[in-house]
């Protein structure tokens, strides 16, 4: 196998600091707000997850590459995060599901990479400084330049980046997760009972592989849909997905949201949907200094006393301070006490900070998606 091309390239932050490393990917300069992931595995679910649209991702693992890319692990059609940055990238890819190589998959998706760097003292860097602005480029002599470019971008608050990456008109989806063979023979997956609208913030696909596996037929809509035409749908219940930016900028789905909770009908958000729901609802949010990017996080799920690892990804939480009456916090990061779930009393209405679809991460949240059926099929 031939060693793929490298050129020189520079991480540039916008506190002035330089990390100068090897090209890999899309030869180009891409500016985003830089973020460190703490995932051993999943680089390939990681990068295709449109909840990075407009972020640099940094791996805390040291090699990344060495199992390839492949079709069924990619999370969205569009790549839509702003760059890659690593410490090695592994020169041979050793899987048997392995059909491509991360710096051909990068390239075709206008991804630009950078390897070789110091990823310790980076990630130290923002988590001590937080989550800052930064450009993958090839400019490596024109470093003040890049530097002027990156201040003048524009910052993560207060940016709906939700229209880059939401589905252009509404589409059903019916494809299960992958089963396993059990004595030769493949777990059916159950019929389909129930009805669900997905509002498409940027939706991972194993999050509606998931809804399709607890027996729903999925419609997912775009973000601006209005309410009244998902509830013209007749669904059982209404999804709000994961998805990138600033929530509190998505003021739209804000409006929708608040006609679905006065539906009756039940409504389950994700990371994106979670933060949408809490504004829906009378709460604010907050940006955290780097943010949650990982697969390793605890949570204390207090409706049950029962602590979960979860994945996550997102750098705004709802502030549990302001929530309204009647509306009260069900799980809590055990790392810094930040909000990761809320539901309505009475009503069958939740939400939850975290990726309970995993991909990549732990399995330990997924019951939620059963929760949700649960209640669908109470008010069926």
């Amino acid at each position: 196998m031939t060693t793929p091309p490298r050129w020189p390239v520079a991480l540039v932050l916008e506190n002035g600091r330089v990390f100068k490393g090897l090209g890999f990917g899309a030869r180009r300069e891409s500016i985003g707000e830089v973020v460190f992931n703490t995932s051993i595995t999943g680089y390939q679910e990681i990068l295709s997850d449109p909840s990075y649209c407009g972020q640099i991702v940094v791996m805390t693992a040291t090699q990344i590459g060495n199992v390839g890319v492949n079709h069924a692990d990619t999370e969205a059609r569009r790549v839509a995060c702003a760059g890659f940055a690593i410490r090695e990238l592994s020169p041979i890819p050793a899987s048997w599901r392995s059909e491509d190589t991360l710096p051909h998959w990068l390239d075709e998706t206008g991804v630009p990479g950078i390897e070789g760097i110091d990823t310790r003292a980076l990630t130290r860097v923002l988590r001590d400084q937080g989550a800052m602005r930064g450009a993958i480029t090839p400019h490596v002599t024109e470093v003040e330049a890049v530097l002027e470019r990156v201040r003048a971008a524009p910052k993560m608050d207060g940016l709906d980046l939700v229209p880059r990456v939401t589905c252009a008109k509404r589409y059903d989806w019916t494809e299960p997760s992958w089963q396993a063979i059990d004595d030769g023979r493949a777990i059916p997956t159950p019929p389909v009972s129930l009805h669900v609208v997905a509002y498409d913030f940027g939706i991972k696909e194993n999050i509606l592989r998931q809804l399709r596996d607890i027996g729903c037929r999925v419609t997912v809509v775009p973000a601006t849909t209005p309410a009244s035409e998902a509830l013209a749908a007749g669904a059982d219940g209404y999804f709000l997905s994961n998805g990138p930016g600033d929530p509190a900028a998505v003021t739209y789905a804000v409006a929708a949201t608040k006609e679905l909770c006065a539906s009756g009908k039940p409504v389950f958000g994700i990371c994106l949907g979670h933060q949408i729901l809490g504004l829906a609802l009378g709460a604010k949010t907050l940006k955290l200094p780097f943010g949650h990017h990982g697969g390793n996080h605890p949570v204390l799920d207090k409706t049950t006393g029962k602590v979960e690892i979860t994945a996550q990804n997102h750098g705004f939480v709802v502030d549990p301070t302001t929530l309204p009456s009647g509306v009260h916090v069900t799980h809590e990061n055990l790392f810094d006490h930040s909000n990761e779930g809320i539901a309505v009393a009475g009503k069958p209405i939740f939400s939850v900070q975290y990726h309970p679809e995993s991909s990549p991460g732990p399995h330990d949240a997924s019951y939620l998606f059963a929760r949700f059926r649960d209640l669908m099929t109470k008010a069926h």
